[in-house]
């Protein structure tokens, strides 16, 4: 099970959760690690909005991802589900409020 550390952190997972194409990111992933290239041609979108969505799910600990080099010599991105499960109720929420960091507003 995955463990929300903090505040902060649950408000990190949530919001990696919290688009379509990372749910999308994480069903594929789901049944085995895969590729950059092939990851953007199933869901459709351009390598470089791949990467920005790729980038919140690392940064929420949801998925990993490491370079392999193919048969042929190319350097190759795999990205791979890390096992999670995240509990969330009214006691995870008020735990986790008490080290969330807010940000004041500029005014």
């Amino acid at each position: 099970m995955k463990d929300i550390k903090n505040g902060d952190h649950l408000l990190l997972t949530l919001e990696a959760l919290s688009n379509p194409y990372r749910l999308k990111i994480i069903a594929i992933l789901h049944h085995d690690r895969q590729y950059v290239s092939q990851l953007a041609r199933d869901l459709g979108i351009s390598r470089p909005l791949l990467y920005l969505h790729l980038k919140k799910l690392e940064e929420a600990e949801l998925i990993t991802g490491h370079h392999e080099i193919s048969e042929d010599g190319k350097a190759m991105k795999f990205y791979e589900l890390s096992p999670f499960s995240i509990r969330l109720d009214a006691p995870v929420i008020a735990e986790a409020v008490e080290s969330l960091t807010i940000k004041k507003r500029k005014e």
